[in-house]
Order: C-alpha cells, then structure tokens, then sequence
C-alpha cells in the first residue's frame, strides 16, 4: 500500500496542528515517548519534527509533506511545493510576526541605530538579509532560546517571533519594526508531488484543513419563519453565501439554513426572533469549503 509521510510540527504549533486535523477529519495520537503518531488514517504515516527543520526534510525526500511556517521555509532556503496556507498559529488563526526588539530604555530607534551592535536571534539568515537592505554592519549570533531574556546584557537587540506580544512586554521590551509576516503551510517534496497518488492525497488533505480553519470561526442557524415575514428575516441575516430557503410542509412557512460568524450570533438572535423568526437553532460546524 501506498503511504504518504507527513511531518507534523513539533513544538509551539503541536497542540494547536492536531486540533486542526480532528476537525479536519482525522485523529492523531501523540505519545511523549515516541516521534511517529499514530493517525486513523492508513494511508499517512506521521513523523514528528521541529518546524524549524520541516522544509529541508521535506526537500530531501525524507518526508512527502509537511506543515511549518514560510518564516523556517525562507531561512532554510529549501525548494519545496508550497501546496496551502494555513493561517493558524499556536493560540489562534492570526499570523505571526517576527519583530526586531529592543530594551524599553534603549537609546536605539531605528535598525540604522544597531551598527556595530550584536543582535540574538534564532532567524540568523532573516536578519542578515534585512541587514543587507539596510546596509546596516551588526553581529547576528544564533539564539538556542530564551531569546527575550539576552537583552541587555548579553545582545544589544533581538529579533523573535510573537503572536500578542505579551512575551516582549512582560520582559520590558520595545519593538523597533516587523521584518516578516508569517503562517502556516503545507508544504511537498517537489518529486513526491509528481505522483498522481500522492499528489491527490496532498491536495485533499489541504482542501480539508483549509475547511476546518474556514469553520473556526463560523457557526450555522437554521430557522423557521413565515413567508409574510420572509423579507424582514432576509434583510436581518448576514451570510457567507445566499442561505439556503426551502419550502415546509405548510405552504406559508419557509426553513432557512446559513453560514455566520460566530461573534455575531449574540446580537443576530435577538433580532431574527423580532423578525418573526421561530424555532433557530444554533449548531457548530467542522469544515466549510468553497
């Protein structure tokens, strides 16, 4: 049998990647003791691995797919397909920032500030990069962690990734500027996509992850109303498509089936009900695709 080696992203977005993929349809179990997860799924065989390493794994052929973000796809430099973004991160469905930071009382205001300076990061590649565009001489040292904590004594500056930017707070740090804006994707190795096999399972797995993130947010209404009333309700209802009417078996109601943010649902009933709505039920969903 045919079997599709996917890397899941060890690590910050861990938790939050399987989450996706039980709503996406498929069950993952990860065991403290072992990197390959069992996955419900016969055809998949996962392997746990740093995002940070994901790409250039994936471009060797050792694994047929995989999820990291563009920010490690860009510093490792690897050449692979760039199959879905999925904007998802460890807390939410916002991309991440990697920021340039320095201490609150820093005298350094712009990146021009840090010649000479040494900068901590994790990022070596990104950073030297924007350097360059700067025309900006620093020492970059690679960061093996706790980046935040380096300033000031051990680096003048940092360049980390956040998501809130509570992190960079509760350590009394100031942001200088963004240098990249990043999410999640999935990727392939560009030879594994080449066969047919592998190629349908890929983009079926990414139409269906991409489902799952479009539900996050959303829920369903169904709902009954009167054809007196239908106009009223109609003008009421916010939709991601034209909701759906059909005919009840009393011909002078209708039932109305739609798609709504979630965050608006509180606001939504109240005002539906006063339309002339009846019997609304709110229900979740698990994937919505286009």
């Amino acid at each position: 049998m045919s079997r599709l080696k996917l890397g899941i992203p060890k690590g910050s977005l861990q938790e939050s990647t399987v989450e996706l993929f039980a709503k996406a349809g498929w069950r993952i179990s990860i065991s403290s003791r072992s990197y390959y997860p069992a996955i419900d799924d016969s055809e998949i065989e996962c392997m746990m691995v740093r995002a940070q390493e994901m790409a250039r794994y994936v471009e060797s052929g050792a694994l047929d797919a995989g999820l990291t973000g563009k920010d490690w796809i860009l510093e490792s430099g690897a050449d692979v397909e760039e199959i879905a973004e999925l904007v998802y991160s460890k807390t939410g469905l916002g991309r991440v920032r990697w920021v340039l930071a320095v201490a609150e009382d820093s005298p350094v205001k712009t990146v021009r500030d840090l010649e000479g300076k040494v900068i901590a990061t994790e990022a070596v590649k990104m950073m030297e990069k924007y350097l360059a565009k700067h025309n900006v001489n620093a020492r970059v040292e690679f960061s093996w962690g706790a980046t935040e904590v380096k300033v000031p004594q051990l680096a003048d500056a940092i360049v980390e990734v956040t998501e809130t930017g509570s992190s960079l707070r509760a350590n009394h740090l100031r942001v200088v500027d963004t240098l990249l804006e990043s999410a999640t994707w999935l990727i392939a190795n560009r030879a594994a996509y080449q066969q047919r096999w592998k190629r349908e399972k890929i983009q079926h797995m990414a139409m269906l992850l991409q489902g799952a993130i479009n539900a996050y947010s959303r829920v369903g209404l169904m709902l009954n109303v009167r054809r007196d009333d239908l106009d009223k309700v109609l003008a009421a209802l916010p939709s991601l498509r034209n909701p759906t009417i059909a005919q009840l078996s009393d011909s002078g109601w209708v039932a109305i089936n739609t798609i709504v943010e979630e965050t608006t649902v509180r606001q939504l009933i109240p005002k539906l009900k006063a339309a002339g709505a009846e019997g609304i039920v709110e229900y979740p969903l698990n994937k919505v695709v286009y």
